[in-house]
């Protein structure tokens, strides 16, 4: 056993879940900026024939804009987040590097 914490080996296999959460957090937003019309007057008709409501045109460009920066801000978090885990992957060679604090 090693007197550093956070040694590679005592990690648990990750199961199918957290990857299928992943992917699905990279899909869904990317899908939706995919899928969204480029222009508000579209996006109003398909909300009229999806749900029945009829949107003005400035409520459907607001709408957009909404959504546009809700899959952005979501498509950013998930990068800021796997950027995160990807230098815990290389933190434990640099503890080999530099010396345990352990007494």
């Amino acid at each position: 056993m090693s007197a550093c914490c956070d040694v590679p080996g005592d990690r648990k296999s990750a199961t199918w879940a957290p990857r299928v959460r992943e992917i699905l957090a990279w899909a869904l937003p990317s899908a939706v900026l995919v899928v969204m019309p480029k222009c508000p007057a579209c996006l109003a008709a398909y909300v009229a024939l999806l749900t029945g409501f009829g949107l003005s045109f400035s409520t459907a460009a607001y709408l957009r804009w909404g959504l546009l920066v809700l899959c952005i801000s979501s498509l950013l978090f998930v990068m800021v987040n796997r950027l995160d885990r990807t230098r815990a992957i290389v933190r434990p060679f640099k503890k080999e590097i530099d010396p345990c604090n352990t007494q």
